[in-house]
């Protein structure tokens, strides 16, 4: 669709005189073109009509973004007074107070599109003009653009407020103990975790769906009164890249280690944690664990040289903490440092990222969070040092786009991270709003999404064989249409019931757990196969309205070069001393040494536990045809003639073969079952008669 037909298409009717004249300004570029070419003089009243376009845009935002502002300190103004005149809130007032601040909602989210619609605009003007005319424009135009940033305003601290007065309207300015305790004494409860992609045109669209049914959780750094959402996390590993493909595998007991702080570089309390992979057959679920350390103890900690006994041994004397929890902290401090030591990890990439959560308190039924800026950045010493002998980099603080650092050491993502994570008690029903907006058009799946693993795919790929799958999509225009039945965030002006009606209602729905379209998984559920990737594909693109605003994306870093690598195998061995008796070459190492060299790319699929249990049935049924016939070679031998008993040793030596062979056949089929391999018919029973 051409960017004109577009701008019709998506402009706000009320706000039509606003947008950038697209049209006029290209017929500008057209009419020049025809008539003698493309002078100074019509260079000059072509920047005159942009330079006026520019500040009637940067104006409405300006005048626009006041207003809201100023409306939205009216509603708070009126939501005290409510709460402060009677000890019962009015409920007339507060619905008309929830109105006006869901018309609010619906206009921040209109003017976020105002803005990327007219700085695409603007793009793709000038792209057309300095391909057409012999003059370059972009260049000094993109400087007078920085002068008004109206693009670079963020809408974070309006949504903040925002959220505390649907808060105060959804609890009738009171935490409801009900709500507060909700999901605390859940026993037998299903948990589940997806990740989604959200191009940045709808970022601001989803934030204001959200928080109509879940406040905002504010982080703090410590020591400070505003609060900061920056998080970074420096994540390890070794020369072989073990982690990175135990975690890409989704090997049992894979690890992943990082160091996290929350705020700028200054923070002094570093938390250091650990994910652990269990698969579904293991009957556990993978976990997480973290302890905290004082930055400046951090290297000695690495290194082997600080013992975190004595910081135990401090908490225990001031009773911070209970003694089964300091026991938990020591151990799992004690082997965290051991795998630094013996896997010889060190820090590899950086992630930064500027996060958004949204949860009631006290309520872990619902918990979202919108992770944007999504930022990786190189963290080894591979080439030139980075971090050094240090645990993280100094040169790298915590404000993207990190423009000051070199373009090979920085990927930006293009799209923002939203995690969904419910805790239903089994026949519960998912929130219906939740369900209606994962799978709206504002979200596109990723199921096992890691930060970790595009990082080192993307800034380390010619390092690594094995690739995750959502890498080659990355040039992909991941948004889609709008339904015409979607209803948004006008759902409030269509008699839908009030935030705090449907607050009630999602607390007391019971009925059957459905499954969603998205198919909501548990952190367990998916694991990986393998593919090749034998033709790389190019991604090459310009700046236009799929561009991130503040940066270009990572997707160019991490599809342009599939073809190099090797192929790694994984061991295969058996207790017993069977060795790899039933190992083929498989055609990505029979290959390897063809022409074209290849790259392996890791889907997500799912592996039943019942896969396990039809492999023991099978194994317990060979065994089963074992002892019968064992049994009648016995009786034979006993009780036969000569005939008879040299029948009876001939069925036992079958017997013995068969049990042999359905070992054998047991542990090659949960052995590849395990690794995700492809199992094929086999012919050793055809050899056995």
């Amino acid at each position: 669709m051409k960017f004109g037909l577009q701008l019709a298409n998506s402009l706000y009717q009320e706000w039509r005189f606003y947008y950038i004249d697209y049209d006029e300004l290209k017929r500008q570029l057209k009419t020049g073109l025809k008539n003698d070419g493309f002078n100074e003089q019509k260079e000059a009243a072509f920047v005159e009509t942009l330079e006026r376009e520019l500040e009637k845009v940067a104006a409405f935002r300006n005048i626009k973004g006041d207003e809201l502002t100023r409306r939205v300190q009216h509603c708070e103004a009126v939501v005290d007074s409510i709460l402060a005149s009677s000890e019962d809130a009015d409920e007339a007032r507060f619905n008309r107070v929830e109105e006006e601040i869901s018309r609010i909602t619906m206009e921040v989210t209109e003017l976020s599109k105002f803005i990327r619609l007219n700085y695409s605009g603007f793009l793709k003007i000038l792209k057309k003009h300095d391909k057409h005319t012999s003059f370059m424009l972009k260049p000094t135009f993109m400087i007078r653009m920085n002068a008004r940033p109206f693009y670079k305003q963020s809408f974070d601290s309006l949504i903040l407020r925002l959220s505390k007065l649907f808060d105060t309207i959804r609890t009738g300015g009171q935490r409801s103990q009900e709500n507060a305790n909700a999901g605390g004494s859940q026993q037998n409860f299903v948990r589940r975790t997806t990740k989604y992609w959200v191009h940045p045109d709808n970022v601001t669209e989803v934030k204001c769906i959200i928080l109509k049914y879940l406040p905002v959780l504010v982080f703090s750094a410590k020591g400070k009164k505003e609060p900061d959402p920056a998080i970074s996390s420096i994540y390890f590993d070794n020369d072989s890249f073990d982690l990175y493909l135990g975690r890409l595998e989704k090997t049992e007991g894979a690890e992943a280690i990082r160091l996290r702080w929350y705020g700028n570089m200054d923070q002094t309390e570093i938390f250091v944690e650990r994910k652990t992979h269990r698969e579904d057959w293991t009957g556990e679920q993978s976990v997480k664990s973290r302890f905290p350390i004082k930055e400046k103890y951090v290297n000695a900690y690495l290194k082997g040289d600080f013992d975190y006994s004595k910081i135990i041994q401090k908490l225990r004397d001031k009773k911070a903490k209970g003694e089964k929890e300091l026991e938990h902290l020591e151990t799992l401090a004690r082997e965290v440092q051991g795998s630094v030591l013996k896997k010889q990890l060190h820090p590899v990439v950086r992630t930064f990222y500027n996060r958004t959560a949204f949860q009631l308190p006290g309520d872990a039924r619902v918990r979202i969070s919108l992770d944007t800026e999504l930022t990786m950045i190189r963290e080894d010493n591979e080439d030139r040092p980075r971090s050094g002998d240090n645990w993280r980099r100094v040169d790298a603080g915590t404000t993207a786009p990190f423009d000051y650092l070199p373009s090979e050491d920085v990927c930006p993502f293009p799209y923002a991270i939203l995690e969904v994570k419910l805790q239903t008690q089994h026949g519960a029903d998912v929130p219906k709003w939740v369900d209606e907006l994962v799978n709206s058009h504002l979200v596109e799946e990723v199921p096992k999404f890691s930060k970790f693993i595009h990082g080192v795919a993307t800034l380390l790929e010619n390092r690594v064989s094995l690739l995750p799958f959502w890498l080659p999509q990355m040039d992909k225009d991941i948004r889609k249409p709008v339904p015409a039945d979607w209803r948004s965030l006008e759902w409030s002006s269509t008699g839908l019931p009030s935030s705090r009606e449907s607050s009630m209602e999602r607390g007391r729905t019971n009925g059957h757990l459905r499954r969603t379209k998205s198919n909501l998984r548990n952190e367990s559920d998916a694991d990986s196969v393998e593919v090749i990737v034998e033709h790389p594909s190019e991604d090459v693109e310009d700046s236009d309205e799929r561009t991130p605003l503040l940066g270009i994306g990572g997707a160019q870093n991490g599809s342009s070069s599939f073809s190099r690598g090797t192929h790694r195998q994984r061991p295969f061995s058996w207790a017993g001393g069977f060795g790899n008796l039933f190992k083929r070459d498989s055609p990505q190492s029979r290959g390897a040494s063809t022409a074209t060299p290849q790259k392996r790319i890791a889907l997500p699929v799912r592996v039943e536990p019942k896969v396990f249990f039809a492999n023991e049935r099978t194994f317990l049924s060979w065994l089963h045809f074992c002892i019968v016939l064992g049994g009648l070679a016995l009786g034979l031998l006993n009780f036969g003639d000569r005939v008879g008993q040299i029948s009876g040793l001939i069925f036992t030596l079958v017997a013995m073969m068969f049990m042999v062979y359905s070992l054998f056949l047991y542990q090659w089929r949960a052995h590849k079952i395990r690794n995700r391999g492809g199992l094929v018919l086999s012919l050793g029973m055809f050899y056995l008669f």
